[in-house]
């Protein structure tokens, strides 16, 4: 009966161990920036991995912003756990400036489940005084070996952008996206100002549009059944603007909401009691 237990324990702590691994195969994208560097100056960075049974083999792609100059390099490594080492062993095509070197570089690179980025410090194996740091991003671009482009470099600005604003790797964040929890904010009696315990969950919400360049917000207005048609309807587009002017004073574009006033037409509860009619003193949200 002992033993049974016991081979259940290693069986399940097996599985779970192997559940927490990180799938690291296929293409990686970012930056590599040298010590005393600025983001801005930083070397476009791809990977591509192959990863099997904690051996590591692959090659990275080194590109010059703004111009066709590139290095593909050959890479070997070890996985384990969340952690990737490497070295750059071969460079197997390069298009450089004149008077310049691409360098091999070693590196190891932690996996952040938080946050979805790859990142830790390089140093070269041939090259005096080169060393920094590495952050990566799961991609859904094809590696390229040869003289073709990644991507156009127009990405490496959002990237920036998004490092400067503390914002999560693409991955991440659209999880984020699918699995945010809409609810209505709710509004005084014949009012149309926002109660600042709505700012937290609203300020949410702009991060996750702000994140993601192909989704707007849709912002819908309503009011209870007290006033005229003609009054509610107006007092409904009031709350809805009341939330287009909120969210572009914390800087989302205003092409990125779209707004609806519904007046009283669309109740989600009773307008026969103080309660009812408070939960139908909404403005709701949507994805769109």
């Amino acid at each position: 009966m002992r033993s049974t237990i016991l081979l259940c324990f290693f069986f399940l702590f097996g599985v779970q161990n192997g559940m927490g691994q990180v799938n690291f195969n296929g293409v990686w994208q970012g930056l590599l920036i040298r010590d005393g560097q600025k983001q801005e100056q930083a070397t476009l960075f791809y990977t591509s991995f192959i990863v099997n049974s904690g051996s590591l083999t692959g090659k990275t792609r080194d590109e010059t912003y703004n111009t066709d100059f590139y290095a593909v390099k050959q890479i070997k490594g070890s996985q384990k756990n969340n952690e990737l080492t490497f070295n750059q062993t071969v460079i197997e095509k390069k298009k450089n400036a004149p008077n310049t070197t691409w360098c091999k570089i070693e590196s190891t690179l932690t996996y952040n489940d938080s946050t979805g980025y790859l990142e830790g410090r390089f140093k070269s194996t041939d090259c005096k005084n080169f060393s920094g740091k590495i952050i990566l991003y799961r991609s859904k671009a094809t590696f390229s070996a040869n003289d073709k482009l990644m991507l156009t470099h127009n990405w490496r600005d959002a990237f920036i952008s998004d490092l400067k604003k503390g914002y999560n790797a693409p991955e991440i964040r659209e999880k984020e996206r699918k699995n945010f929890n809409f609810q209505p904010i709710y509004f005084d009696y014949d009012k149309a100002e926002i109660k600042k315990e709505y700012f937290p969950f609203l300020d949410k919400m702009i991060r996750v549009v702000d994140g993601h360049s192909d989704i707007r917000i849709k912002v819908t207005g309503h009011t209870d059944a007290d006033g005229s048609e003609e009054y509610n309807v107006e007092l409904s587009k009031k709350r809805a603007e009341a939330l287009i002017n909120y969210f572009v004073s914390q800087g989302l574009s205003k092409d990125r909401i779209e707004i609806d006033f519904k007046g009283e037409k669309n109740p989600i509860d009773s307008n026969d009691t103080p309660e009812g009619k408070q939960h139908n003193r909404r403005v709701d949200f949507a994805f769109i």
